[in-house]
């Protein structure tokens, strides 16, 4: 909940909350050169988990409040993780909005995946990407510091999703555009592990992209290193950290910053 201007969640502490940081003058005024700039629910607000009749009215005022948004902002739309409305997302396409974003946890194993697979398939058949971003996480245990969600819950969540989809998204939705936030969790740096441990060689999905929030130059190298450039585009965790200058270079900032992007969203490089 919000009470005045800080920001209470179950499993991180009190955040007190900048109001102008949420200006969209304000933040247009920092990034004059941005062509698009998209925004999403933070899904660890646990909305999406809200009883559907609870969770309606909420989703209903993302929706309407990002659609109000001046240039050269964007939104990705949300909808319930327990009852989704599948046939209302028709309107919200119609309506302009990029994509669908996800709480990582309905990916967070095989079989997790194909209970969600009507939501993704209808993504996946109208051409519309997906965001898979962290979700709630539980409250946090006695003695733990305040950083411990954003480094443990939501890194695992990432890791669990990005391994779940490997193993049994792609197979059931080939043509589906997904993005994880935060590099997945840096999950696709393990792939040497993976390949020990089960046996099989890690294949670069040219459809699977990650974004950079969160992460400055070492985690994007290590980044580069698995997948290469063409599956990683520029993210933020504004207001939470500023984006960073990976410093890999004018051709890959092009690239991350304005090719990728372009096919994560439409599928083609402008």
């Amino acid at each position: 909940m919000l009470r005045g201007w800080t920001l209470h969640t179950t499993g991180e502490p009190p955040y007190d909350v900048v109001a102008t940081h949420h200006d969209p003058a304000a933040r247009a005024a920092r990034e004059p050169d941005a062509a698009r700039a998209l925004v999403s629910l933070s899904a660890p607000l646990g909305i999406e988990y809200l009883p559907p009749d609870e969770a309606r009215p909420l989703l209903d005022s993302w929706h309407r409040g990002s659609l109000e948004l001046p240039a050269p902002f964007g939104a990705w739309a949300s909808v319930s993780a327990v009852d989704p409305d599948v046939a209302g997302l028709d309107d919200l396409l119609e309506a302009g909005f990029v994509g669908l974003q996800v709480p990582a946890g309905i990916l967070g194993s095989p079989a997790a995946i194909e209970a969600a697979a009507p939501l993704l398939r209808w993504c996946e058949q109208r051409q519309w990407p997906v965001l898979v971003h962290p979700g709630p996480v539980a409250a946090r245990p006695c003695g733990v510091p305040p950083w411990w969600p954003a480094l443990v819950d939501y890194v695992a969540q990432l890791h669990a999703a990005w391994w779940a989809w490997h193993t049994a998204g792609r197979c059931l939705l080939p043509e589906l555009r997904l993005c994880f936030v935060a590099g997945a969790g840096l999950a696709p740096v393990h792939h040497e592990r993976f390949a020990v441990r089960s046996g099989n060689r890690f294949v670069v999905d040219p459809n699977t992209f990650v974004d950079t929030s969160s992460h400055g130059r070492q985690a994007v190298d290590a980044l580069v290193r698995a997948l290469g450039i063409d599956t990683i585009v520029l993210g933020s965790d504004r207001p939470y950290a500023e984006p960073a200058d990976p410093q890999l270079g004018g051709a890959a900032a092009h690239a991350v910053s304005i090719v990728n992007p372009s096919r994560l969203l439409k599928g083609a490089a402008p």
